[in-house]
């Protein structure tokens, strides 16, 4: 699997999709915080509507905004992205409210909804080769499934010397080197349809497929029962360590 970072460009956009990554692993920790000292042992209601706004951005934004930017180059979009993601990052530790936290994260999580299937799309155009693209998009996919177990344990290991705020400094530092990344890195020209198909049937084309076929179905079936369970994990876990149990940031971490 390792082979496919032989490749120069695959292995710059990569890395930029791996410290992207890291600055989202911080900002959940440090979101969860946020969290809870506006809102207290409300704090798991107030996350639990964050991150289903997170999800919405990710089912509902994702493909308008893939079928809009079609014809955009992929490095303004990726930048933009980050840009916008690094932005929003700065302003999170300024919240007094809980309706700011919903909409700062509703806007941050549009901006990655943009990054994430622009960065897909690139993969095929630079590894052309079936077998390394397969080879590519699982090690895609571990990154972001090796995220959630290794940035809890940075953000542990940062709370012990530095306060939860500076995590959102932290997460903003990763979409920036992203963005930099993504600007030194030479992409391909994807190739657009002169005669693009209707604009509602851009955006719904993903569904389509994911519902069309039955082992596609069953997948998503299997990943919304694994969800159902991390998100008591994810929404709880700051009120029990806090609230219940009287820990430490460190401890939520």
């Amino acid at each position: 699997m390792l082979v496919v970072l032989r490749h120069p460009q695959f292995r710059k956009l990569f890395t930029a999709q791996v410290v992207a990554l890291v600055g989202t692993g911080l900002l959940t920790v440090a979101l969860g915080l946020l969290a809870y000292q506006v809102a207290g042992g409300r704090a798991g209601a107030v996350l639990g509507t964050a991150l289903a706004i997170k999800m919405v951005a990710y089912v509902a934004v994702a493909p308008v905004i893939s079928a809009l930017t079609l014809r955009l180059p992929r490095r303004l979009v990726l930048v933009s992205a980050d840009a916008v993601r690094a932005g929003i990052a700065l302003m999170l530790p300024f919240v007094t409210h809980t309706w700011q936290i919903y909409v700062l994260i509703a806007l941050l999580q549009s901006a990655s909804a943009t990054f994430t299937p622009a960065f897909q799309s690139l993969i095929p155009s630079i590894l052309v080769d079936e077998e390394d693209y397969t080879h590519g998009l699982s090690l895609s996919r571990l990154a972001y499934d090796l995220e959630s177990l290794l940035s809890p344990m940075l953000a542990a290991a940062l709370l012990t010397v530095i306060s939860y705020h500076s995590l959102f400094v932290g997460t903003a530092a990763g979409f920036v080197a992203s963005a930099l990344l993504v600007v030194t890195t030479r992409l391909p020209r994807l190739a657009t349809p002169e005669r693009p198909a209707p604009l509602p049937k851009r955006i719904t084309a993903g569904a389509q497929i994911m519902l069309n076929r039955p082992v596609l179905r069953g997948l998503l079936a299997m990943n919304m029962a694994v969800a159902a369970a991390t998100a008591l994990v994810i929404v709880n876990t700051v009120v029990y360590v806090r609230d219940r149990l009287g820990g430490s940031n460190t401890g939520v971490a």
